[in-house]
């Protein structure tokens, strides 16, 4: 299996991605950390993936998404966006909703 293909399945088969620097336990970025944090407040169940743990999927899923910045947030196998987006759709109340429904 391709990276493409192990990404591809990796959020459709899971409700809620995220693709982060570390784990959360052990985030290794201050955005990676963020993005956590605001899954953790709206209460939501996640897999993260460590893209530290392979080149190959760090470098992936920035081709998968042709976004250029980690962490990545998908919902339901759509892209929702990074660490700023994340924070504009939570503020707004948006992450929330998208997580609940």
């Amino acid at each position: 299996m391709s990276v493409q293909e192990s990404i591809r399945q990796t959020v459709t088969e899971n409700p809620v991605v995220l693709f982060m620097k570390g784990t959360p336990t052990f985030p290794q970025c201050g955005f990676s950390s963020a993005a956590v944090q605001m899954l953790k407040n709206c209460g939501a169940n996640f897999v993260a993936v460590n893209v530290l743990e392979d080149p190959e999927v760090r470098q992936g899923i920035k081709e998968f998404s042709n976004w250029p910045t980690i962490p990545q947030l998908y919902v339901k196998g759509e892209f929702v966006g990074g660490s700023d987006i994340m924070k504009e759709l939570f503020s707004s109340g948006e992450l929330q909703q998208l997580l609940q429904d």
